[in-house]
């Protein structure tokens, strides 16, 4: 089943893992962000067109109209990359030599 979007007033509809839109630098925007393994099945395809508005802001049309899409969690966040801080390490900051010392 077609899913409808909107982001910056075009219009861009994604079946079968292919977006169309009128505009071609959206539309190599929108299908830069597909997955195919995600677009499988229709709750997949519409899954996808919701993450594809909420990455861009836009809207989605649903059975009751256009509902702005909700941003998606981040994929990759700093804990991934540092990992988690240590209580000593959290209140270190540039002028930590001068902290006594326990």
């Amino acid at each position: 089943m077609p899913t409808r979007i909107r982001i910056y007033g075009k219009e861009a509809v994604f079946s079968e893992g292919c977006w169309t839109c009128d505009d071609d630098v959206l539309q190599a925007m929108l299908q830069a962000l597909v997955d195919p393994r995600s677009v499988r099945t229709p709750e997949g395809e519409r899954s996808h067109a919701l993450y594809a508005a909420g990455r861009y802001g836009g809207l989605v049309l649903l059975e009751h109209g256009w509902v702005k899409a909700d941003m998606p969690a981040p994929e990759i966040t700093m804990e991934d990359i540092v990992g988690k801080r240590s209580e000593d390490r959290a209140k270190a900051g540039w002028l930590s030599w001068m902290k006594r010392k326990k």
